[in-house]
């Protein structure tokens, strides 16, 4: 959907394409509200807290929904002893979805494809390091991480070490920008358009959202109702 369709129908349903008094929406207004939509839409869709109880790739329509923001990389790791421990995350990083590596081991020639079942909590590494069955386990090829100061560290308990390793993961979405608007938090000025990246079913959906967060800036209680519902019974 173009910046312009976009910015028409969020004026229409605010009862603003020909207002002339106070509440004349600024550009940067209705980019910062649909940016801001954005980001929460996603991680409603994440944490299941919609409509229908859904959460990350839990039905076809949140994998389909999602996929668009799901990024592989590359990522450096280097070892602390009891874990490999990566660089910071990405800094377009929103919520981790795997990690994936190699072992190496010196007794063995060949890298061993390890499976890094799950995302453990902190608290529980004592735990699952002495538990014969849960431990990092080079000969099985598994092994589990933790998320610590905006790094993954893989537990390897000293026996082994990680190389090839990738992160999969939500990223931001990108922020809309509108040619010309400027920025009254930076004070920078847009110098080209950028549109909206989903779908367009979906933007209509954030195009809601962005509404709801307006109206309720402006006390329009009416328009605040319609668009939380309709964005409550579509996500």
């Amino acid at each position: 959907m173009n910046n312009l369709t976009l910015q028409l129908k969020v004026k229409q349903r605010l009862n603003k394409l020909d207002s002339q008094d106070y509440d004349n929406l600024q550009c940067w207004q209705i980019v910062e509200a649909f940016n801001k939509a954005q980001v929460e839409w996603v991680r409603r869709q994440v944490q299941g807290v919609n409509i229908t109880k859904t959460g990350d790739e839990q039905t076809k329509v949140r994998i389909d929904d999602l996929q668009r923001l799901l990024t592989e990389v590359s990522i450096d790791v280097s070892n602390k002893g009891l874990y490999m421990e990566t660089q910071e995350l990405p800094t377009n990083y929103l919520f981790f979805k795997r990690i994936n590596g190699h072992g190496v081991k010196d007794c063995c020639e060949n890298p061993m494809a390890m499976t890094i079942t799950y995302l453990a909590e902190e608290e529980n590494v004592p735990l699952l390091l002495s538990d014969e069955l849960k431990k990092p386990s080079f000969e099985w090829g598994e092994t589990f991480c933790t998320l610590v100061n905006n790094k993954v560290r893989i537990y390897t308990n000293d026996e082994f070490s990680m190389h090839a390793v990738k992160l999969m993961y939500y990223r931001i979405p990108n922020f809309i920008q509108i040619n010309g608007c400027v920025d009254p938090y930076t004070t920078i000025q847009s110098t080209a358009d950028v549109e909206c990246e989903f779908k367009d079913d979906i933007s209509e959906i954030l195009i809601d959202a962005a509404v709801n967060i307006l109206a309720g800036d402006m006390e329009s209680m009416t328009q605040f109702q319609i668009a939380q519902q309709s964005t409550q019974e579509n996500s």
